[in-house]
Formats: C-alpha cells, sequence, structure tokens
C-alpha cells in the first residue's frame, strides 16, 4: 500500500501537497487540454526542469502558441492572395509580413528550450542538446525555417532591386506550413470541458470551407495573369482588362467563380477556357467531392448529438406517460401515482448524481469517493459510534446513495428488513400502521437512522418511513452488513451496546407499538450479559469501544448481528403423524446450554440433543444459519 501510495504521489501532485520531485513522473496521457488541471505547473518549473528550459505545457507558452495561430490565420490569407495579386499590391503587405515572420523566427529559437516528452519512457527530457537535435533532425526545423526567411527581402537587399521571378511567389506559399499549428489547436479546443464541443467542430468546418474558396479563387486569378493570352482566360473571356482591376474587385470576381464551383452552382458566366484551367477546375472539382463529403458527415454528427440530447427526452415523456397509463390501469391511489411521477422526475433531474454513473469506475475510485462524501455522516451515527476506522471504511464502500421526493415511502411497514437507511440531508417521518388508520411517531433529522431495527431483531419492519422533502440517503445491504461485522468482534460488540442503549432512550409510546419485547429481553440477556452479565463489561465497550491507530481486531465474534432460528420441542419425524408442537421464533444463543435453556422455558422439558430437520445432530452453534429450524430433544 505504501509503494502504491509513493507511486501515485509520483504522478500527480494535489495543491495542497508537496512539489513533484520527479520529472519523470509526468505522461502524456496525464496532461489535460485546456478544462483541467493536475498539478501546480509553476511549482513544477520551479523545482524540476533545468534552468533556461520550458516546460511544453506552461500556460505562459500555450498562450504564445495560441497567439501564433491568429498570425497562422493572417498567412493563411496573405500567402495565396499575395502569389495572385503581387503585380497590383506592390509590396503594400510588406511590413506586416516581416512582422509575422519576426515572431515565427523567435518561435523557432524558443523551441530550442522547450523540453519534450520521450515517447519510448514517457519522461520530460530537459537536456539542451538533447532537444536541439532532436528539433533539428525533424522535417518541422527545415519547414519552420524555409517559411519563415524572407527570401525576396534578401535578394533585394543582395542585388538592390526587387525580384519578379515566379519561385519567389511560390517561396511565399512554403508559410502555408504553419497551418498545422490550427490543426493542432482545434485538436486541443475539442477536448476542451469549458468549450462546447460542437460549437467548436462547426467553427473548424467554416474555417476548412473559407480557406479552400480562398485558395482556389486565388489560384483562378493566378493562372489568368500567368497565360500569355489574357483574353484566352476564364476571366479575360468577361473582361479583358482584367489586369487594370483593383484589387478588390478582381479578388471578388476570383471568390465568386470558386463559390459557384465549390457549390456546383455553374451558372455558366465564368467558365475554364485554356487548358491548364480546365485541368485546375477537374482537381478542384474532385477536391469539393471530398470537402462535401467532410462536412456532411461532421454536419450529421453534430446532428446526431442533437437527437441523443432530443431522444432523452422523448424518453422522460414516455416514462411519464407510462407510468400514467399503469397507475390509471390498475386505479392505483392518487398519492401513490405522484409517488412514483415524484421519483421519476428526481431520477432524471439527478442522474449525474445517481449510482449508475460511477459504475464503469474502478471500484477502489468508487469507493474513495463514497468515503468523501459519506464517511463523517456514518461516524456520526449512533449505531456507529466508537467503531474502527477500518470498519467504518468497508461499510461506506458498500454504500449506495439514493434520492427521494417529497412523500415518498421509503421503508413499509412489516417489509423484509432488506436494508437500512442514513440520513444524509433532508428529512423523515416515521410512521405506523394501527387500526386502519396512520398515526405519526417521530421525526429523523439528518444523521439519523431507518430501518435498523428491523435488521438488528430480523424482524418485519415495524414502522413506514417517508421522506418530508427531497432527501438523500445512504442505503446498507442487511446481509453485506453482517459479512463485514464477522471479523471485527470489538466493532460488534460496540454496535450491539450502541443500539441497545439507543432502543432503551426511545420514548415509551414508540416501544409499545414495537412487539419484539421477549426478543428484547432475549437480545439482551445473549449479547450483553453473556461477558459474566455485569455492567462493568458493557461500560468498557462504551468507555474505550476503540483506541486510534488500532487497525482491526484479532478475536473473532461469532455471532455480532443475532441469527433467528426456528425450534421445536418433538422429534422431525412427528410433525409427519400430526403431534407436533407450534414453534418458537427465537434469537440464536452463544451457547448450547443457553439454547437449552431457552428451550425449557419455551416447552417446559429441558432437552439434551438438539436435530436439525432432516434428522442430523448439531454440535457446534456456528454451522447454524439464518432460519433454520431445530428440534430439542
Amino acid at each position: 500500500m505504501v509503494a502504491l501510495r509513493m507511486s501515485m504521489s509520483s504522478l500527480v501532485r494535489r495543491r495542497s501537497s508537496d512539489e513533484i520531485t520527479n520529472s519523470a513522473s509526468v505522461s502524456s496521457s496525464l496532461f489535460p487540454a485546456f478544462g483541467t488541471t493536475i498539478f501546480d505547473i509553476e511549482g513544477y518549473l520551479k523545482s524540476n526542469l533545468r534552468k533556461y528550459v520550458i516546460a511544453p505545457y506552461d500556460r505562459r507558452y500555450q498562450l504564445w502558441q495560441t497567439f501564433l495561430v491568429a498570425l497562422v490565420v493572417y498567412s493563411a490569407w496573405a500567402s495565396p492572395f499575395e502569389l495572385a495579386f503581387r503585380e497590383l499590391l506592390v509590396g503594400s503587405l510588406l511590413p506586416v509580413d516581416l512582422l509575422v515572420d519576426a515572431f515565427f523566427a523567435v518561435d523557432i529559437i524558443l523551441t530550442f528550450f522547450v523540453a519534450y516528452l520521450d515517447t519510448s519512457t514517457y519522461l520530460l527530457v530537459d537536456d539542451h542538446k538533447k532537444i536541439a537535435l532532436r528539433y533539428v533532425k525533424k522535417l518541422h526545423f527545415t519547414m519552420d525555417l524555409a517559411s519563415t526567411v524572407p527570401f525576396e527581402q534578401i535578394h533585394q537587399i543582395l542585388t538592390g532591386k526587387p525580384t519578379k521571378s515566379e519561385v519567389s511567389g511560390f517561396l511565399i506559399m512554403l508559410r502555408l506550413w504553419r497551418l498545422r499549428r490550427v490543426s493542432e489547436l482545434f485538436a486541443r479546443l475539442e477536448k476542451d470541458i469549458r468549450i462546447n464541443y460542437s460549437a467548436t467542430r462547426f467553427c473548424k468546418l467554416i474555417c476548412v470551407t473559407l480557406f479552400a474558396m480562398h485558395f482556389a479563387g486565388c489560384t483562378y486569378f493566378w493562372l489568368a495573369v500567368q497565360h500569355k493570352t489574357p483574353k484566352n482566360t476564364w476571366i479575360g473571356n468577361k473582361t479583358e482588362d482584367f489586369n487594370d482591376l483593383s484589387v478588390g474587385l478582381g479578388y471578388t470576381y476570383s471568390m465568386y467563380w470558386s463559390v459557384a464551383t465549390l457549390t456546383t452552382v455553374g451558372y455558366g458566366d465564368f467558365y475554364a477556357v485554356n487548358l491548364t484551367e480546365k485541368l485546375f477546375s477537374t482537381i478542384y472539382m474532385l477536391f469539393n467531392i471530398g470537402l462535401t463529403s467532410y462536412i456532411i458527415g461532421n454536419m450529421t454528427n453534430l446532428l446526431v448529438h442533437s437527437s441523443v440530447r432530443n431522444f432523452v427526452m422523448a424518453s422522460q415523456r414516455d416514462a411519464f406517460n407510462k407510468i400514467l397509463q399503469y397507475a390509471n390501469k390498475y386505479r392505483l391511489p392518487e398519492g401513490l401515482k405522484e409517488q412514483m411521477l415524484a421519483h421519476m422526475q428526481l431520477k432524471f433531474q439527478t442522474a449525474e448524481l445517481q449510482q449508475e454513473v460511477l459504475q464503469d469506475l474502478p471500484k477502489t475510485i468508487r469507493s474513495s469517493i463514497a468515503r468523501h462524501l459519506f464517511q463523517n455522516i456514518v461516524e456520526t451515527t449512533y449505531l456507529f459510534k466508537g467503531v474502527s476506522d477500518d470498519f467504518i471504511t468497508q461499510l461506506v464502500s458498500e454504500t449506495k446513495a439514493e434520492y427521494y421526493p417529497s412523500k415518498v415511502d421509503i421503508i413499509l411497514q412489516n417489509e423484509m428488513p432488506t436494508y437500512f437507511y442514513i440520513l444524509v440531508s433532508g428529512s423523515l417521518d416515521v410512521l405506523i400502521y394501527k387500526n386502519g388508520s396512520e398515526q405519526f411517531l417521530f421525526k429523523l433529522e439528518s444523521g439519523g437512522m431507518a430501518g435498523e431495527i428491523g435488521v438488528m431483531f430480523n424482524i418485519p419492519q415495524p414502522f413506514t418511513v417517508r421522506s418530508r422533502g427531497l432527501s438523500q440517503v445512504i442505503r446498507i445491504n442487511h446481509h453485506h452488513f453482517k459479512q463485514m461485522v464477522q471479523p471485527f468482534s470489538d466493532d460488534g460488540k460496540t454496535i450491539i451496546y450502541n443500539f441497545i442503549k439507543y432502543f432503551k432512550g426511545l420514548k415509551g409510546k414508540v416501544l409499545e407499538e414495537i412487539y419484539v419485547t421477549e426478543l428484547l429481553g432475549d437480545f439482551h440477556d445473549e449479547h450483553l450479559t453473556r461477558n459474566e452479565g455485569t455492567d462493568e463489561e458493557v461500560s468498557r465497550y462504551q468507555e474505550a469501544p476503540y483506541t486510534e491507530g488500532r487497525t482491526g481486531n484479532s478475536k473473532a465474534l461469532s455471532s455480532p448481528v443475532p441469527v433467528r432460528v426456528k425450534i421445536h420441542g418433538h422429534h422431525p419425524n412427528e410433525h409427519k403423524m400430526g403431534n407436533e408442537t407450534t414453534p418458537k421464533l427465537i434469537l440464536l444463543p452463544n451457547s448450547v446450554e443457553d439454547l437449552f435453556s431457552v428451550a425449557e422455558k419455551k416447552f417446559g422439558n429441558r432437552g439434551s440433543k438438539i436435530l436439525m430437520a432432516d434428522g442430523s445432530e448439531v454440535e457446534e452453534l456456528s454451522t447454524i444459519r439464518e432460519n433454520d429450524e431445530l428440534y430439542i430433544l
């Protein structure tokens, strides 16, 4: 366990814990996108990375990368635009281009100081030489450098005159290499829990479509400019002097034909004339088939997401309609129908809080969540005061959280004691049906328990428990509880003592309504007086039932929670001849002699032998199980 805790603490650091002391612990799979924080990155930087090394997930570095994406958007628009209209622009965008290239040059330098994750060892590498070698050897360095160097300006400085070569125009297009940053940004945004996924996907589709239309429009105009016969072009066929058009008007014509081709409208006012334009139009139209499919597929995905939400709403409506139909068909009382509808409505409203949400998580995580939410409330309940931390931990791990709306029956009178409940929030009414009427007994507040009397005595529930308002309870299974108590002898005795003390403290009216007076006497005699029958023995569990720091109980308890059995005062074969006596329901005593004494009290004769229904003789009480029938001879 210690090793496990050390390994877990080396992976992540909570805000209240110490600094991470091993940079190897940070895996790429642990890093979130934008919306979550696993560790304090500033403390991580100060205590782990070498000097002048930047963590790839430093917030400041990520802000810098986001700023560069904005510059990439400019480069994606300006590069095709300058290629097509460079003769009309006459260097008007030159200052902006140089400024943008300067920022990307700074980023190239920063990359030599950014740590990277070794995919083979999952360690952050902060060695300067390794970082530099890795970056230089990759294609990224060559392309980053080629897309940043201002070749045209360098040529002009060296020769003293601007170049009109088409090669320099194509070198401008190398800036489109920077578009990979936009793709990486959208990948991060799609994982960002703070941003709507559908909105991110929709923006991505818009950006892809706009860039495709812009690139194709600029290419169309560039093809027209490069053709030897201006009249024999798509735009020269309509406007022979298109070289004299303004940049805005030429760009408008180009985008118009690009959009018409993309949308397959084809009005016929512009069309490909020469062979080069026809070849490019063919490629563009084939590309549009894939782009259209991509857009339709993504839009369908977004509609499906929206349809799922609508389906959930429709399912809720159908569930309510089915409840109403069922209640009307079988003429259920109005109050019961309202309880059914209220419970269903609460189930949908608190879907994210229900236990089903946690089912796919590992048991250790579910147990940790339960301990965080409910351990304090369990420790304050009267039944578990003074028990060990180990028992509380096991008990809380087996609890189930439930919500109940107002006026809903949680426990029905006379039902079998399958569960008992601890009230976390809200309030409950304890009621009893007597002589055909419902009587109020008392109210339970937060920290109170319901159903434990039936569980401890192993009898039908003596009360009805109903929620007053919206209430949250944690449910504990009767049989799981008995199994958990078995290894904890001291805790079992403490639980019994707490229960009897609470039970005796109930008001007389409540005790009168519980027909367990005889069981209470047996319960008290068998579980309190068996330890030499003294109050001092009991008070020992009251004063110090559990010492802090103990990890368990060394002595096993044979039956810390009573076992209910039926006893007969005749041989098991006599029931076939009709000579049997009325069976008696008792709680199994601690010893054979005590069992003979109880049988003598019930039937008037002291037995000397215990038989099972099949005639086998019982020698040890530990072999007897719940609801067994014993024949005392």
